[in-house]
Formats: structure tokens, sequence, C-alpha cells
């Protein structure tokens, strides 16, 4: 695909989250699951201690900036200031496919700047499962990782978006050979996260025997990679396909309970439709290390740095008023709450 036309996907992308199509049509869970009050907490609500571990470093919240995108134009602006943000709150973040950098040197921001906006905190490099049998592999792996100064790849998987896409890899033959032996060869963690529709048990299992350093499982519920394409689709046939998968997926909050409770002892993202700072600690408590959001941040994204952490702000505070709200001092503390049944 030529770099204009890649630009222009991107920017199409970019452009129908922001006017709120192709949004799940279902929820992502969380209005299902409610916390039991504690009237009496014996707290100071300022000192209630968010930090959380995450790739060798501790962040002041257990947040991370999901993977965004968009053309070049738009997405070096918007990289600054998520990057910018993020150090300012002290939080983990993940860049959008670096496909299109990696193949045709358009950075959109992707390079050592992002790592000089943000250089005490964790950054994760992204590319997609499908080019792993098109042409990627440990080199470009490699100068993802470099590009930006990232402490880790993210290897996204998107099976959906790509059956919906018009231009889309539908051939997905090798792709989950090929996933292992990147695990393997590179000298890096790697991360492995779905785009909307969720990881069930059993694929998170398969990946975890691989040797992934963390999942995002990034459930339904938020942004649909499938709506999103037929969004942009110019022929009817391609619209009515994506249609139908509308309410396609693991909503987010079963998907991290049964992640969890299939791999106890892996680190775990919880993102795909977190909306704010009381679905991030009904995350935490279904058994997420840490919680990420994308499509949510990125209208405050578009604006400026300043718009960035004020939105997150108000996030960590809803984060701190329920874990105040149910007598938790930390994060270990909110995981053991009860729930109403």
């Amino acid at each position: 695909m030529s770099d204009d036309a890649t630009t222009h996907r991107k920017d199409q992308h970019l452009d129908v989250v922001l006017s709120g199509r192709g949004r799940h049509a279902s929820d992502a869970g969380f209005d299902a699951i409610r916390f039991v009050h504690e009237a009496l907490p014996d707290l100071d609500h300022a000192a209630i201690d968010l930090g959380a571990d995450f790739l060798g470093y501790r962040l002041k919240a257990p947040l991370l900036i999901s993977s965004m995108t968009g053309g070049p134009s738009r997405a070096e602006a918007i990289n600054a200031r998520l990057a910018e943000a993020a150090q300012h709150l002290g939080i983990a973040l993940a860049v959008g496919s670096q496909r299109s950098a990696l193949e045709n040197g358009g950075a959109s921001g992707l390079d050592a700047g992002l790592r000089r906006r943000a250089p005490d905190v964790p950054l994760l490099a992204n590319i997609g499962a499908a080019q792993l049998v098109r042409g990627f592999g440990l080199d470009q792996a490699r100068r993802a990782i470099e590009m930006i100064g990232a402490d880790a790849l993210i290897v996204h998987l998107n099976p959906l978006q790509e059956a919906c896409q018009p231009e889309g890899d539908r051939d997905w033959r090798g792709v989950g050979a090929a996933l292992s032996a990147l695990i393997a060869g590179l000298d890096a963690p790697v991360v492995v996260k779905e785009t909307g529709a969720g990881i069930s048990a059993a694929t998170a299992r398969r990946l975890i025997d691989m040797g992934v350093a963390a999942l995002d499982v990034a459930g339904a519920g938020g942004a649909n990679w499938g709506l999103i394409e037929g969004e942009r689709a110019t022929e009817p046939s391609d619209k009515a396909h994506a249609l139908a998968f509308a309410d396609w997926g693991i909503p987010t909050a079963r998907a991290i309970a049964e992640v969890r409770a299939a791999c106890p002892d892996t680190v775990i993202i919880g993102s795909g439709g977190v909306r704010n700072g009381l679905d991030a600690a009904k995350a935490i408590r279904l058994g997420a290390d840490i919680v990420g959001q994308a499509a949510g941040v990125l209208d405050a994204a578009t604006v400026s740095t300043e718009a960035v952490v004020a939105h997150f702000q108000t996030v960590i505070r809803q984060l701190s008023t329920a874990c105040f709200c149910t007598g938790s001092a930390d994060l270990a503390k909110l995981r053991r709450v009860p729930l109403q049944v």
C-alpha cells in the first residue's frame, strides 16, 4: 500500500472515532459490576497509594495511554502531547502502529523526540501481528523499539478489523508461529493486545506459553474496529458486512476476569470501553494490573497536553474515590474488596 493511501486510511480512522461513530453496540460490562460501599473508611483520601509496577517502572497511577494513530500531520502533535502528559502524570504510553513509519520512513512523531518528552515512564512500541508473515520480523521489531527508545514491543491482534477493512490482510496462516519466533528471538519484552474484541482464556494461555510478558485484553465495549472500517468503506457490501459484527467480541469485564482466572501470574492490562476512573477501579478489582484508555482521551489529545493531563487527573481522582469508598488504602486492597451480588 502506498504511503498516501496509508496516511489517508489512518486519518479516516481518527475522523470516525472522533465523530463518535464506530462504537461497539454492547457495553464493556462494567455497569454490571458494583462495589459494596464502605460508609466508614478509616483513610485519608489524599494518602491513597495508586502506585503500580510495570515493565520495571513504578507508575504513579495504574494507567496506560493506549495505542492511537493517524496521518502524519495529526499524529505528530497527538504523540507529543500524549508523551508530555504521560511524563507529567507518571503513567505509561503505548504508541500506535509503526508499520507506516517502518515501511515509508514517515515518523509521525515516532522518533527519539518521544523518549525525550517522556524520559521517566514506560514507552511501548507497536506492530501488527498480521505483518509478521508479510516481511516484518526481528529486524523490523528492533527498529520499532529503537525508533522511540521503547521499553517493550506491543504486537496487536486485529483479525476482525482486517476482515472488515476493504484492503485488509485476511490470510493469517502462520501468524501464531511467527509471533512465537519473534517472542523467542527479541531481546525485549513483548506485550500482546487485541484491538477491541477481547482475548479468551484459551488464547491467553496459548500466548503465555509462547512467553509474552503481558496481555492487554482490549475487550469489546469501546471502539469497534470492524465498524470503523465499515464507516470508511465505499462499497455498500463492505458496510453491510461490517455492520453484522456490531456487537462482536468478549466484553472487557468478562475478558479480564476470565484471563486472570486462566493466567493467575500474568501481567494483565485491562482496556476496551474504559470510560472513567470508576471503570478503571472495576477493571483492577476483576484482575487487571493496569488499565488502558485510548478513544476516551482522543478528544483531549487533539487539543493540548494540558487537556490530556486534565482528563487523566479526573480519572485518577475518580479511581482514588473508588478506593476511598471501599476502604482501600492501595490497589492491593482494592483487589480484595467485596462486590455486590
